[in-house]
Formats: C-alpha cells, sequence, structure tokens
C-alpha cells in the first residue's frame, strides 16, 4: 500500500506541475499579442474598420439620399465592363513608368556618380535633390501648370531653340496630358529614390570595389557587379514606395487637369472622388477603392518577393 500511494501522490504532483506548466506557457504565448494590442486598436480603428465598411459600400448601390439597394458584385461587373473606369487603371500603369522605373533609372545614375565622385558638400547636394519631396504637391502643381501653359517657359524655350512649331498647351492636349502630368511626378519621386539609393551604396564596403578594380573591372562592371547587388533592398522600398504614389496620386491630377481633357488623365482615384462627390454613386466609388486597394496590395506583394528571393540567392 505503502509504495502504491506514494506512487500516486508523485502523479498527482506531476499532473499538478504539467498544468502550471502549461498555463504558464500559454501565458507566455500571449505576451507579444497583449503587447501590440493598443497598436493593432489604432490600426484597426482607423485603417481595417473604414477599409471594411468601403468593402460594405462596394456591395451597395447608393445615392446618399434614397435608401440603400444589395446589388452584390454588381458593382465590380460594372467596373469592368466600363471602359472609361477601365482606362482609368491604363492610366495608372502608364503613370507607373513615370512615377517609379523613369525615376529609378535616373536615381541609379545620379546615386552611382555621386557616391563614386564623392563630392564635396553631399549634405548640400542630398537636400537639394530631396527638395521635390518636401513641397506640398498644390505648390507644385501650381507651378507646372505655369510652366505647361502656352505662354509658360517650356513653349518660350522651344521657341527660343527654333522648335516653336511644337509648342502646345500640354495639359490641354489629349496625346500629351498624361505624359505631362507623368514628367511632373518623375520630377517629384526622382530625389526620393536617389536618396534611398545613396544610403545604400554608402554601406558598401570600399573594398568590393578594390577587389574588383584589382581584376580589371571598370567603372560600368563595377555598378553592375557590385553597386547594383548591394542595394537591392533599397531598390525594393524605392519601387513600393512609387509604385504606391503612382497608384494613389489625385491632387496633381486634381489641380493640374481635373481628368481631362476628356478622360485622358483620368486615374483610379481621382474616380473614386468624381463618382462618390460629383455623380454620387457610393457604392461605384468603393468599388474602384477596394479595387485598388487589392493591385496595390498584389504588385507590393509580388516586388517583396522577389526582393526576398534575390537577397537570398545572394546571401548563398
Amino acid at each position: 500500500m505503502a509504495p502504491s500511494s506514494a506512487r500516486s501522490r508523485a502523479a498527482d504532483r506531476e499532473r499538478r506541475s504539467g498544468g502550471r506548466h502549461s498555463a504558464s506557457h500559454g501565458h507566455a504565448a500571449l505576451t507579444p499579442y497583449l503587447f501590440i494590442l493598443p497598436a493593432f486598436s489604432v490600426y484597426a480603428a482607423l485603417i481595417l474598420y473604414p477599409l471594411a465598411r468601403a468593402a460594405q459600400f462596394s456591395l451597395f448601390s447608393w445615392d446618399t439620399i434614397s435608401p440603400a439597394v444589395f446589388v452584390g458584385f454588381q458593382n465590380y461587373v460594372d467596373l469592368a465592363r466600363n471602359e472609361e473606369l477601365r482606362n482609368s487603371f491604363v492610366h495608372a500603369f502608364v503613370l507607373i513608368f513615370f512615377y517609379s522605373v523613369l525615376p529609378l533609372s535616373v536615381g541609379l545614375v545620379i546615386a552611382a556618380i555621386l557616391n563614386r565622385a564623392k563630392v564635396r558638400g553631399m549634405t548640400f547636394f542630398r537636400t537639394v535633390i530631396f527638395l521635390p519631396q518636401v513641397i506640398a504637391m498644390v505648390v507644385v502643381a501650381v507651378a507646372w501648370t505655369r510652366l505647361y501653359s502656352t505662354d509658360g517657359s517650356i513653349n518660350a524655350l522651344l521657341d527660343l531653340v527654333g522648335l516653336g512649331s511644337l509648342s502646345r498647351a500640354w495639359l490641354g492636349d489629349y496625346l500629351f496630358a498624361l505624359p505631362a502630368v507623368g514628367l511632373i511626378g518623375s520630377w517629384v519621386e526622382t530625389g526620393l529614390v536617389t536618396i534611398l539609393l545613396l544610403a545604400g551604396m554608402g554601406r558598401i564596403p570600399r573594398n568590393q570595389y578594390e577587389a574588383a578594380r584589382l581584376d580589371g573591372a571598370g567603372a560600368v562592371r563595377q555598378f553592375f557587379g557590385v553597386t547594383l547587388p548591394s542595394v537591392r533592398g533599397e531598390i525594393a522600398v524605392a519601387l513600393t514606395l512609387t509604385i504606391v504614389a503612382a497608384l494613389r496620386t489625385f491632387d496633381l491630377i486634381y489641380m493640374t487637369t481635373q481628368g481631362g481633357p476628356g478622360t485622358s488623365t483620368t486615374v483610379p482615384s481621382y474616380e473614386v472622388y468624381y463618382q462618390a462627390f460629383q455623380l454620387s454613386q457610393v457604392g461605384t466609388a468603393s468599388a474602384i477603392g477596394i479595387a485598388l486597394t487589392i493591385l496595390i496590395f498584389g504588385i507590393n506583394l509580388v516586388i517583396n518577393r522577389i526582393a526576398d528571393k534575390a537577397t537570398n540567392d545572394v546571401a548563398s
């Protein structure tokens, strides 16, 4: 009896200690979530809840006055069928070239030159290059509208060099209005991209360039063999920021062309405003906003996946 009782008491103690261990382990597993709960609550209240409400509105036909009518995914079907709305997304992809691809190409060249030349007064150059980012977009739009006007500086310069036949009202031309707006975006985003790339290039060990020079690599080969692989992370960040800026641009379009001439410069963000506040089609506006959100998320997911894969390949 005594050995049996001892074993029973030992088993009870083990069960109680195991229960306490499981409880403490459970509390420890919840601790990280408790720390992020305040920040997540703010994020949910300010971002996730409005996004969920927009998704809800996108399933209704509502003019803000009459009772809302549930239509399911009809707003999304109309979005796919409406040529003007589809074209607004096409225009946004065109702007990606001007906001992202062009600034990245120019920024790589400028950053590589500044990093290699080691010019004096780098702080001054960084400030000048980054300056367009700190100017309010409304001010930028007004200034460039003046430059693009028929009697603006661009046409005056064309007249000066004997190319006056090319002068036009750039923002009023069906063919050139969208590229003209895109070039404003290029001017704004190039500084941001250049600063990001300069920061990445500044962390590259100098001995890598010295080793490349000893192997007979010139400036171009050093750029593609050393510089470019080392700033893949910065390139991914630059692409993410600039593509998001291109897809959600509204203030620049509103201040320069308001989607015109005709609908040649409409973009999804402007269509959200136009459908909701001009036509009172809240359901359609919400559907455009949700579609744009999904598009931005998908593009950024692809960029980050490619960047992570490239980084892992280099590390291995």
